[in-house]
């Protein structure tokens, strides 16, 4: 009887994460520093473990989890990526399920994250750490012939406003960075969709220029100047991560 019981939970996993594979039609990178791994709610190292509802479970939104499986997401989405931080709510799940939302025919949504926080854009050119993970986790949610990467959603940018050379130098190494990924995936057209950083330090206008004035195509950018910060003043707060997540969907849409 117990070895009965072993075997129909093992071939109800094993069910489970085929079809779970098999549904993933709509493919979303989730790439950046903290602001996109989503530190809202995040005080002191701690989280809040308020999850607000446009960030709800859905069963037609998953995640790619850190051992390359298809999970139901949930928040925090980044927390078994960006390992090295407390993470709380980020865009991800506002934006899958107001794609959700939105679009009745567009079917499950899967999100891979890949997020860490205090990068900076010369962390992510090609052959870098950062760069071959993106690589490696973009294909293996996309070689399963089970869905189609749509866009990558990309924010990062606060830890180039430190330093001159950083800043001036950002607009060369975002079009590099964009331009090898869209290479390396095989695709020469891949959406993305960036943000404009809503916080930084001396020298942030020389970063969100470039972020407003990519000068590549496929490229949109999502301003988010204005959205509420956390009290570090540097992290947007839960609320805020919700809208941006809302504007982004837009975006695609």
């Amino acid at each position: 009887m117990a070895k009965s019981m072993v075997l129909l939970m093992i071939m109800a996993l094993s069910y489970f994460t085929t079809t779970a594979n098999l549904q993933v039609k709509n493919i979303f990178l989730l790439a950046g520093q903290s602001n996109m791994s989503g530190l809202g709610g995040v005080v002191m190292n701690i989280w809040d473990g308020i999850v607000p509802l446009e960030c709800s479970p859905n069963p037609a939104i998953l995640k790619l989890d850190a051992n390359l499986q298809w999970v139901e997401a949930t928040e925090p989405l980044h927390a078994d990526i960006d390992v090295n931080v407390t993470c709380g709510i980020g865009p991800g799940m506002p934006f899958a399920n107001y794609l959700l939302n939105k679009t009745s025919c567009l079917g499950i949504v899967g999100l891979v994250p890949c997020a860490m926080a205090g990068n900076k854009i010369s962390e992510w050119q090609k052959g870098t750490f950062l760069y071959n993970q993106l690589v490696t986790r973009a294909t293996a949610a996309a070689v399963q012939e089970c869905g189609v990467i749509r866009a990558m959603l990309w924010y990062q940018g606060e830890s180039d406003t430190v330093r001159p050379s950083d800043a001036n130098a950002y607009k060369g190494r975002m079009q590099n960075f964009f331009t090898d990924l869209r290479s390396d995936l095989g695709l020469p057209e891949l959406l993305i969709i960036q943000v404009a950083l809503a916080s930084g330090l001396n020298y942030t206008e020389t970063v969100r220029e470039a972020q407003l004035n990519p000068d590549l195509p496929n490229v949109v950018t999502v301003d988010a100047k204005g959205l509420q910060l956390e009290k570090d003043n540097l992290h947007l707060t839960a609320s805020s991560q919700v809208l941006l997540g809302q504007m982004m969907a837009d975006a695609f849409l």
